[in-house]
């Protein structure tokens, strides 16, 4: 048998809603992904449509857990990074990926700090430029439409979005330097969802679709990029990565659509993991 691979992950925990660290480690569990976790923050609730929550910004225990697994001589195949509590954290996770990464390391950032075009209330009009700077890093990047717009430094734009745009969003983020690149939330028709991407050293744009379904689902994007990294690291191309992951999330957001969940406390995409670990070979 091939030896397992071992992902860290370096997201928040949100005690309750299903998003980041909750989501991010079950489904590269269920992908056969070793999985190792940083966790950024520590919050009640996450923060889409609650109020009150509490927060605990965790950036100065990083540091010593990083020096112990140093000292442990532990290594990844993966490096996995989504909500950053601050500014100054992303400086901390940008030296932490510089000690943990090794030559065949897969160094994927979900820049999560925006969405329908505005940046999260707790992050000041700096973060993006320090994203910027840590997607320079990545060798994948999983933004969003209004992320990626706040990446290269111009005013978010509605869709639809013809493909003649995307195409360009994706060449322009390709040219801060990671070798692949999926935008999320794509769209043209009104009655289709999904992702595009790009594969810069073959010069390949791909586009994934799903039927949209009514609605806002908290968690979907660390749903679809920890289902991309999964499909990944099992070796998949990155086209066929995407189009798991879509229909992942999808399938997930479907679920709780049917089942009239409160959509604040994330989609089920449990009940849709034996599939996805059917589609990636594994069982």
């Amino acid at each position: 048998m091939a030896k397992q691979k071992r992902a860290l992950a370096i997201h928040d925990i949100s005690c309750f809603g299903k998003c980041s660290l909750t989501v991010a480690l079950p489904i590269l569990s269920a992908a056969g992904i070793e999985t190792s976790v940083i966790p950024t923050a520590v919050l009640s609730t996450h923060t889409g449509g609650f109020t009150g929550y509490t927060f605990r910004d965790l950036t100065g225990d990083i540091p010593a857990i990083a020096g112990h697994w140093k000292a442990l001589g532990l290594t990844f195949d993966a490096i996995y990074t989504g909500y950053l509590a601050s500014f100054e954290q992303i400086a901390v996770v940008s030296e932490l990926i510089d000690d943990f990464r090794g030559p065949d390391t897969l160094v994927c950032v979900d820049p999560v700090m925006a969405d329908n075009g505005s940046l999260y209330p707790a992050f000041g009009p700096d973060f993006p430029r320090g994203m910027a700077r840590l997607c320079r890093k990545a060798d994948l990047i999983v933004p969003n439409l209004t992320e990626a717009a706040l990446l290269l430094g111009e005013p978010y734009r509605e869709g639809p979005y013809p493909e003649k745009y995307i195409r360009s969003v994706l060449r322009r983020l390709a040219a801060f330097g990671p070798s692949r690149t999926v935008l999320t939330g794509v769209w043209s028709d009104r009655n289709k969802l999904g992702c595009a991407s790009f594969d810069a050293p073959a010069g390949e744009i791909r586009f994934a679709k799903t039927d949209r379904i009514a609605g806002s689902y908290h968690g979907t994007g660390d749903v679809f990029a920890s289902a991309l990294l999964g499909a990944l690291l099992n070796g998949f191309p990155l086209e066929k990565s995407a189009q798991i992951a879509a229909d992942f999330t999808a399938g997930s957001i479907r679920r709780t659509h049917e089942a009239k969940t409160d959509v604040r406390f994330g989609v089920n995409f449990e009940a849709g993991l034996p599939e996805f670990i059917r589609r990636l070979g594994l069982a």
